[in-house]
């Protein structure tokens, strides 16, 4: 066993995207909390939540963060959101 743990904290959408989307706002707002680690995000279906969908890209940084970015964002990875 592990001296950590993970709070999981369900919240219900209709659809995947609304669900990544919420779920970016929401890890971005964590970001500056030190127990987050906003880029380990991850969304699933109500029903089958082993079924897990990356909200951010899944590379993970120099210093063992995730980079920020969508999981199917173009160039270079960062910690910094970029505008749409």
């Amino acid at each position: 066993m592990t001296e950590r743990w993970v709070i999981h904290l369900p919240v219900v959408v209709n659809d995947l995207v609304s669900a990544q989307r919420l779920a970016r706002v929401v890890a971005h707002w964590t970001h500056a909390l030190p127990q987050t680690e906003p880029g380990g995000t991850t969304v699933s279906p109500e029903d089958d939540q082993n079924v897990r969908h990356w909200v951010f890209c899944d590379q993970v940084l120099p210093g063992g963060r995730r980079c920020l970015l969508r999981p199917d964002h173009d160039g270079e990875c960062s910690r910094r959101p970029r505008p749409r």
